[in-house]
């Protein structure tokens, strides 16, 4: 648990960096398209920085999560002449061209939805605040998808996931122990029902106890027995082939390779290629995004993100049909073998009674038991 813990998440949290960073210049003008091919050409891979028209576009892909921070080029003048849009890069809506003296000097602004991600965030604002300094102006900052008061960050939803987790894998190894005396079915049916239980704590906490969202509070229930019953069942039937191995083996599937990919502390752009990938498919990143999506970005997306919380579920269901299939096996040669053993006895028993004694000796027995 030691190595696979320090591997899984030294290797993902250790050194994070942007890899393909979505990110946007707003302007029409040649310069938002110069400035984005110079930040594209010395960031060498790190971002992909694209150029949109103006400000509304720019918003609605921040809320798609398209992209993790815009920069809007202001217009700028002073009083004593015009100025050429085409060289601040246009006036975000699309106005571009000279423009009449007497319009004070303003500032470009950064565009970013730290519900998405506090630190892409963070990230994209360390981007650009050099870029507005060299021109002489402070950057402002605009949230255009903020998170819930009572969870500044947006992390409250990863804390969340590591409650449900840790609920749902802790009772595989009740359910799986305590529980191996009992039918397949039995057991079955009591990872369901735990997962109930655990699901109605974490909307608690994610409600009326800690206040992480603020709406929606039933969809996340939703989705957070969906998530629950998918470990439990996959436990459930793994411990039947891993026994005294299960807990190191849902651990592995479900706190050192799922926390770690499932985006709540650094997104998939600001980790290495393996812990992205998984993030695309992996149960815990399934109700990150989704919780996100349903939440703070008007549920866009959020269907696909149910839909893997959805899979994991049939594929619990199946590890569990596949468990069940095993111990029958087991069950019908643990039989077979029991038979064979006593057939073997009494014939070896057989094998040693002299053939003129057999009948008084099956009288006795027969006068030992009463009948």
């Amino acid at each position: 648990m030691c190595v696979g813990m320090g591997l899984a998440y030294l290797g993902a949290f250790a050194d994070p960096a942007p890899h393909h960073l979505p990110v946007a210049i707003v302007g029409s003008g040649q310069s938002a398209q110069l400035l984005a091919q110079s930040i594209n050409d010395k960031a060498g891979g790190d971002l992909e920085v694209r150029t949109v028209g103006d400000r509304s576009a720019a918003v609605e892909q921040l809320r798609h999560q398209d992209i993790f921070g815009a920069y809007v080029i202001k217009a700028t003048g002073d009083a004593g002449g015009a100025t050429d849009g085409d060289a601040s890069g246009g006036v975000p809506g699309g106005t571009s061209g000279g423009r009449a003296g007497g319009v004070r000097a303003s500032g470009p602004e950064l565009l970013v939805a730290t519900a998405g991600s506090d630190t892409s965030a963070s990230v994209v604002q360390k981007i650009f605040t050099p870029i507005a300094a060299q021109h002489g102006f402070p950057l402002k900052v605009t949230d255009v998808a903020p998170t819930a008061d009572d969870d500044p960050t947006g992390q409250g939803i990863f804390f969340l996931l590591v409650a449900i987790s840790i609920g749902s894998y802790a009772s595989v190894a009740v359910i799986g122990g305590a529980g191996a005396v009992l039918p397949l079915r039995l057991r079955a049916a009591l990872a369901v029902g735990t997962s109930f239980v655990v699901s109605a704590i974490g909307a608690a906490f994610a409600g009326p106890v800690f206040h992480l969202v603020d709406h929606g509070l039933w969809g996340v229930w939703g989705m957070a027995w969906l998530y629950s019953a998918g470990i439990l069942l996959v436990g459930t039937g793994l411990h039947t082939f891993l026994k005294r191995w299960t807990t190191l083996g849902v651990m592995a599937l479900f706190v050192m390779l799922n926390f770690t990919s499932s985006g709540g502390i650094f997104r998939p752009e600001m980790q290495n290629g393996f812990f992205a990938a998984l993030h695309s498919f992996w149960n815990g990143a399934g109700f990150v995004e989704g919780t996100r999506s349903h939440v703070y970005f008007d549920g866009y997306g959020l269907a696909g993100h149910v839909w893997t919380l959805a899979v994991w579920l049939v594929v619990g269901a199946l590890v569990v049909g596949v468990a069940g299939l095993a111990e029958r096996k087991r069950r019908t040669a643990e039989a077979t073998a029991a038979a064979n053993a006593a057939a073997v006895a009494a014939a070896a028993v057989a094998a040693t009674v002299p053939e003129r004694g057999v009948e008084e000796l099956e009288e006795e027995m027969e006068e030992a038991v009463g009948v």
